[in-house]
């Protein structure tokens, strides 16, 4: 079967992640939601996303195909129920479209002319920003059992102090000596040719992706996820990097979550709790102003290619846009717009000729090519989000 995954409903409430990327790419838990399903269903996507995401993300149409909405995450009996739909059938989950069997002849699709096949059981949802490190936890650990289901770990080393070693779970070529791990919280995840430098203090869950590195003498609390080639330093609790990235020295990073390509400054901190304990509200680009989380906790966005110097500080639930460039001293604002340069001093545009040579110079570090496909994207995320920078 042919198996597409679409974003939905929900794609506009998970800005500034899905500017750059379809709802499928978010990393969550240990993998990215593409990379669940995959797993589960043992075959490829592809992917139905916005028209200028479409170069980089194909959709690849066949003669029949399951759709699949990519906010859902899929656990052992949500991807049987998938392989398992027929022509004419859609799974729905209370008013929200799961999965749906369509073929290439259709041209639209009405589900009152579809048998309905209700999901009545739990499963994790991607429905907004805050959710990414909200439900790691729970995404950690149902990614833990996937990954390491009749697979025997690689040896924990002997000078490794280790609190339940049998919820800790190490792929080949990973190094580490001389540090804690506490998996007794919640499992640990370390991934292939990841390090974790000496006198590093880990507890569960937490997720080390392939070449992760964690630098000397950490703290970290779960549920943290530390992306494939990203790196952590200083104290980290209940947040997600989710490729690329790098927060690398001391300095505090709380219930969080950092796209691709972000890097932050030396001695950097952010706020995840206001001074007065109430609620957190997040910028929201739906509606064009602040939203309430129902969250006490809750941190720094951060999307892709954005970067902040040394000792910034993030005030509690900010949003940072894409390719952003932050510095000096006292509070940027809440809200910094895609393609912004400044901080609390005032913002100036930060031109896409300077970005994509920074970005080309960055990505080329990492033997990663800039390619136009991603030059296109980021064109258009600046043309789009011109408004929110008065220019």
């Amino acid at each position: 079967m042919n198996y597409i995954l679409f974003d939905g409903t929900v794609r506009n409430a998970l800005l500034p992640f899905t500017f750059t990327r379809p709802v499928a790419d978010i990393r969550m838990g240990i993998l990215t939601i593409r990379e669940k399903w995959e797993n589960h269903l043992g075959s490829t996507t592809t992917t139905l996303t916005e028209e200028y995401l479409s170069e980089k993300f194909p959709m690849v149409e066949m003669e029949e195909n399951v759709m699949i909405n990519a906010s859902f995450l899929p656990n052992e009996i949500l991807s049987e129920m998938v392989k398992n739909l027929e022509v004419n059938q859609a799974i729905f989950k209370g008013e929200d479209v799961v999965a749906f069997f369509t073929n290439e002849t259709q041209e639209e699709v009405d589900f009152d002319t579809y048998e309905i096949i209700e999901f009545n059981q739990d499963c994790l949802r991607l429905e907004h920003t805050w959710d990414i490190f909200a439900k790691n936890d729970a995404a950690i650990r149902e990614d833990f059992e996937l990954l390491t289901e009749d697979r025997i770990s690689q040896p924990i080393p002997k000078s490794v102090n280790v609190i339940a070693p049998s919820t800790i779970f190490i792929e080949e070529g990973a190094k580490l000596e001389f540090v804690t791990l506490n998996a007794s919280t919640g499992p640990i995840y370390i991934g292939k040719n990841s390090e974790i430098m000496e006198g590093s203090v880990i507890r569960g869950p937490f997720a080390l992706c392939e070449f992760g590195r964690v630098k000397l003498a950490s703290k970290v609390y779960g549920a943290t996820t530390v992306g494939p080639h990203s790196v952590i330093g200083g104290e980290v609790s209940n947040s997600v990097l989710m490729g690329y990235s790098n927060k690398g020295h001391d300095g505090f990073l709380g219930n969080a979550v950092l796209g691709e390509w972000c890097n932050i400054g030396a001695d950097s901190n952010n706020s995840n709790l206001k001074n007065n304990y109430e609620e957190v509200k997040l910028w929201s680009y739906e509606t064009e102003n602040f939203a309430k989380t129902g969250l006490q906790f809750c941190g720094l966005m951060m999307g892709d290619h954005s970067k902040c110097g040394i000792n910034t500080m993030f005030n509690t639930g900010t949003v940072v846009g894409v390719s952003t460039n932050i510095f000096g001293s006292g509070f940027p604002r809440n809200f910094v717009p895609s393609f912004s340069w400044g901080g609390n001093a005032g913002f100036t545009t930060y031109l896409t000729s300077k970005a994509f040579q920074t970005a080309k110079i960055v990505m080329a570090r990492r033997n990663v090519e800039f390619t136009e496909e991603d030059a296109k994207i980021l064109e258009h995320v600046f043309e789009t989000t011109k408004k929110w920078r008065n220019e």
